[in-house]
C-alpha cells in the first residue's frame, strides 16, 4: 500500500496526502479527515526511509558506544538498556554503532548518509575526535563523559575524580593506611580514557592528602583478571588492607582472590570503589561503593539531545553527577593483615 492508492481512494493528489502525512503545508479539516479514514481502513504505516525524505527526521537517536575490550561489560549494557528506554519514552528508536575513532566506517556511515537525527557518544577519551568531528560538523550530539576541555560541549558526566577520592578518604578514616587501586585495563588508560584517567587522578591525590602507601595496578575487564591482579598486590605489599576499584568486571575475581589468600572482608580487608549499585549488590558482603547512576545519565543524555534537535542554537548543557557513597558491608576499621607463615624446609 502505497501514498498513491491513498490519494485515488480519497480523491484527492499524492502531494496533498504527502503534506497531509508531513505537516510541510496545511491541508483543510475536511480533507485531512477524508485521508485519516482511508489510512485507518487500509492499515497504512508510513516507510521510514520514505519519511525520513519527507520531513527530514529519522525519529533514530545514534548510540556511538564501543566495547571497551572484546565484549560489553556488565555496567555498559546497563548504559546501553537506559539509552534505549529513555529514547522510547521520546518515541525515538536506537541504532548502537560500536565506533572507537571517527575513521571507523561505522561511524562514517552514521553521518554520511544521515541515518539519525542525532547522537549520544560513549566510552569518552580525554582528546576524543569523535567529539571533535561532531563539534565542526554541527552535528547533534551528547556526551556521556567528559573530554579535557568540556566546557563547551553538551554532555553528561560522572564526576571520577571526586568519587575516588571519597573512596580513599572512607578508608582512611578506617584506618586504613596501605591501599591499592584496581583500574581499568591498561590500554583504556594509554588511549586516555576519561574515568580512568580521572579516577586514577583522584586517588592518587586523596592518598597523598591523607599520607598514606598506595600503589596503582591496571586490570583487565573480568573476573580472571581480577584474581591475578589481587595477587599481584598482596604480593607487591602483603601488608595492604584495602583497596578502591573502578573495575565492576574483574570485582567477582578480587573478591576470589581475597579468599583464595586467607583475607576475610571486611574483618581484615576493605574493598570499595565506583561501581553500578545492581553490581555491587552482586557480591557477597555487598560492595560498598559510590554507585554509578548509570539509568540517570542515559535519561539525561537522551533528554538533552532531545533538547538539543527541537531547540536549535540553544548553549550547550550539561550534568556532572557525584553521586554519594552507599555504605554496604565490604568495609570496616583496619586490623592486621594475617602474617604468612612458611612451612618447614622440605628440601632433602
Amino acid at each position: 500500500m502505497n501514498i498513491g492508492e491513498i490519494a485515488r481512494r480519497a480523491g484527492v493528489s499524492r502531494s496533498t496526502v504527502s503534506y497531509a502525512l508531513s505537516g510541510k503545508r496545511p491541508v483543510s479539516d475536511d480533507t485531512r479527515r477524508k485521508i485519516q479514514e482511508v489510512i485507518d481502513e487500509l492499515g497504512y504505516r508510513p516507510n521510514a526511509s520514505a519519511r525520513a525524505l519527507a520531513n527530514g527526521r529519522t525519529s533514530t537517536i545514534g548510540l556511538v558506544f564501543p566495547p571497551a575490550g572484546n565484549h560489553y561489560t556488565g555496567m555498559q549494557l546497563d548504559f546501553i538498556g537506559s539509552v534505549v528506554e529513555a529514547a522510547a519514552a521520546y518515541d525515538y528508536d536506537v541504532l548502537l554503532s560500536p565506533s572507537g575513532v571517527d575513521t571507523d566506517r561505522s561511524f562514517q556511515r552514521l553521518l554520511g548518509e544521515r541515518r539519525v537525527d542525532g547522537a549520544i557518544l560513549m566510552e569518552i577519551r580525554l582528546e576524543d575526535d569523535r567529539v571533535d568531528h561532531l563539534a565542526a560538523l554541527d552535528f547533534p550530539s551528547v556526551a556521556i563523559g567528559r573530554t579535557a576541555h568540556p566546557e563547551s560541549g553538551w554532555w553528561v558526566g560522572l564526576d571520577h575524580t571526586a568519587l575516588a577520592a571519597a573512596c580513599v578518604h572512607h578508608l582512611a578514616d578506617l584506618g586504613h593506611r596501605r591501599i591499592a587501586f584496581v583500574n581499568r585495563p591498561e590500554q583504556l588508560l594509554r588511549t586516555g580514557y576519561e574515568s580512568a584517567h580521572r579516577g586514577l587522578d583522584g586517588f592518587t591525590k586523596a592518598a597523598a592528602e591523607r599520607g598514606l602507601t598506595v600503589r596503582a595496578y591496571c586490570c583487565g575487564d573480568d573476573a580472571a583478571s581480577g584474581q591475578a591482579c589481587l595477587e599481584r598486590i598482596l604480593h607487591d605489599d602483603p601488608a595492604t588492607t584495602g583497596l578502591v576499584t573502578l573495575n565492576e568486571a574483574a570485582l567477582g575475581g578480587l573478591y576470589r582472590g581475597l579468599a583464595q589468600a586467607g583475607r576475610h572482608v571486611p574483618r581484615d580487608f576493605s574493598v570499595t570503589g565506583v561501581v553500578a549499585a545492581r553490581w555491587a549488590e552482586t557480591v557477597t558482603p555487598q560492595l560498598t561503593a559510590a554507585d554509578v547512576p548509570a539509568a540517570e545519565m542515559g535519561r539525561r543524555a537522551v533528554e538533552l539531545l532531545v533538547e538539543r534537535l527541537g531547540r536549535p542554537g540553544t548553549p550547550p548543557r550539561h550534568h556532572l553527577l557525584a553521586p554519594p557513597i552507599s555504605l554496604r558491608a565490604s568495609t570496616g576499621p583496619a586490623g592486621n593483615p594475617p602474617i604468612a607463615v612458611e612451612g618447614p624446609d622440605t628440601t632433602p
